[in-house]
C-alpha cells in the first residue's frame, strides 16, 4: 500500500495501536498526540471514550456513532469527539486521517 504520508511523517515513531490493518505515526508533546493513521482493513470499532478527539480524513470513508448519533465522514471531512463520550464506529479500508488526542499517554510508541 502507498502511503498517505510523506517522508517525515514515515520517520515518526509508530504508534503501538491494538487495531488490525492500521499504521499509524505518533506525534508527541507535553500535553496531547497527533496521530497520523492508515488503514488497510475494514475494522469496527467498539464503544469507548477518552478525553477529547479531533480528526481529518484524509481519504476514504468512516462511520462513527457518537453519543448515540450516525455520522459517515469523508475525504475533507472532520470530526469532533467530546472528552468521556461514548463513541464506536467502522473504518473502511484505505481510510487514512490525521487525529488529534487532547491527552499525552493516549498511545504509546510500538
Amino acid at each position: 500500500m502507498l502511503s498517505n504520508f510523506p517522508e517525515p511523517i514515515l520517520n515518526l515513531p509508530e504508534a503501538d495501536i491494538p487495531i488490525k490493518g492500521i499504521k499509524a505515526y505518533l506525534s508527541q508533546a507535553e500535553n496531547h498526540q497527533i496521530i497520523f493513521m492508515e488503514f488497510s482493513e475494514d475494522v469496527d470499532l467498539p464503544e469507548h471514550d477518552h478525553e477529547s478527539q479531533w480528526g481529518i480524513v484524509l481519504e476514504g470513508k468512516i462511520e462513527l456513532v457518537i453519543d448515540g448519533v450516525n455520522y459517515t465522514y469523508a475525504k475533507g471531512d472532520r470530526y469532533f469527539i467530546p472528552k468521556g463520550v461514548k463513541h464506536s464506529g467502522k473504518i473502511f479500508a484505505g481510510y487514512a486521517d490525521i487525529t488529534y488526542f487532547n491527552q499525552k499517554d493516549r498511545y504509546r510508541v510500538k
